[in-house]
């Protein structure tokens, strides 16, 4: 290595099956009240009272924001901090997907740092007083938001999904219990899956990857390899969905610390103008990502393919690169994964689009970490080109 490098991780990770059951504990040693930040969907499941008895058996008092129902936005962050201001609460649990830990982390930090959380892009302004404390809990395999100092926040007035990452971001504690992904429909098992898929090789990938992230990211990608269609098939498939929410705690971690590159450049205003959820967004983009990266990254494309295709190991780079690219492909496929044509966007809107898209893009600098950095004409060229991209010819799995 040049130069050193930096590994950043929550202070405490619990992982595994009734892993949910040290929340209280966890809170207990942090504060006194707490504000679970979830969706109503975790609300009918029963994961927030069961969370809210987790705390109560440990002496904890809760409040509640149920608030947060699509991508994460400025107006989820004003809603729940200003919640939490008035119940007076202390700490933050996030309870949900990667869209309610973002919100918490937000409002973790603005509690006690103030501003708006657009003032934190960029490093505009630095989080020098130390967040409420944060605990994390994902119910879906794909984000890894568990395990970064990463938050994705949507400026509601112009369209752009804020990138803002600094260590006040990350949480303390990261509860990931695979019983809680159980409930996650084929859909999001999908998306969510590619979405992890597309943190663990764009972080090994990336101009910034090192030692430490290299581990962890090949790691992912076998998790992913091997168990993402059986938890796709078959929901209730505790071990694949143990390894699934593994797989996506560890792609976590290294795209924390290794950063994204040219798909999470591209997702971002896709999902901010379309309102494509993150993780199709990313999923649509991989394949198409990849065939444009591919011949300036021969030798790291080939241990994808490698572990993907096990049996053909011994092949060249230049041919384990090409099934690394073609698996990818047709794991899109079988999962369902539609082109943007195929999710309903409107073409004459994304052509007109392009435009801001290739600009925002650029301004979140992940494209410049990946392997092959374009130039506009041809980052325009590729979000046309996955307008209406083609996966690979293979046949669906039923849905």
């Amino acid at each position: 290595m040049e130069k050193f490098a930096c590994f950043r991780v929550p202070q405490s990770i619990f992982y595994g099956r009734k892993a949910f059951v040290n929340v209280g504990r966890e809170a207990a040693e942090r504060g006194g009240k707490v504000l679970i930040v979830s969706d109503k969907i975790m609300d009918e499941l029963g994961y927030v009272s069961e969370c809210r008895q987790y705390l109560q058996e440990q002496g904890v008092k809760s409040a509640v924001y149920l608030g947060v129902d699509s991508e994460p936005t400025d107006r989820y962050v004003s809603e729940s901090l200003e919640v939490l201001e008035k119940e007076g609460c202390d700490l933050v649990v996030s309870l949900g997907g990667g869209s309610c830990i973002d919100t918490a982390k937000a409002i973790a930090v603005l509690a006690s740092n103030g501003g708006f959380i657009g003032e934190y892009m960029g490093s505009r302004r630095i989080a020098d007083k130390a967040p409420l404390p944060h605990i994390a809990i994902p119910t879906t395999a794909g984000t890894g938001s568990e395990a970064t100092d990463v938050t994705v926040i949507t400026n509601t007035e112009n369209d752009v999904k804020m990138m803002i990452k600094q260590p006040a971001f990350m949480p303390d504690v990261a509860i990931v219990d695979p019983l809680l992904t159980i409930s996650s429909p084929k859909s999001v098992t999908a998306a969510t899956g590619v979405d992890a898929l597309s943190h663990a090789v764009e972080a090994y990938l990336s101009r910034k990857s090192h030692p430490m992230t290299d581990t962890v990211a090949l790691s992912a990608i076998q998790l992913i390899a091997d168990n993402l269609m059986a938890a796709f098939r078959d929901g209730e498939n505790l071990d694949a969905r143990e390894a699934m929410s593994l797989a996506a705690m560890q792609a976590g971690m290294a795209f924390s610390n290794a950063s994204v590159c040219l798909v999470h450049g591209m997702s971002r205003p896709i999902g901010a103008i379309f309102h494509v959820p993150h993780g199709y967004s990313n999923a649509m983009l991989l394949p198409a990502v990849l065939e444009f990266s591919k011949e300036h990254c021969i030798e790291r494309l080939a241990d994808v393919g490698r572990i993907f295709e096990k049996e053909n190991s011994h092949l060249s780079n230049e041919e384990c690169a090409e099934i690394a690219v073609n698996s990818v492909k047709k794991l899109c496929m079988q999962l369902n994964i539609p082109n943007l044509k195929g999710w309903g966007v409107d073409e004459e809107a994304f052509r007109k689009a392009v435009g801001k898209m290739t600009e925002d893009a650029f301004i979140s600098g992940s494209p410049a970490n990946n392997p092959r950095v374009p130039e506009r004409e041809e980052l325009e060229a590729l979000y046309r080109t996955c307008f209406d991209y083609q996966f690979a010819s293979e046949e669906k799995v039923e849905k």
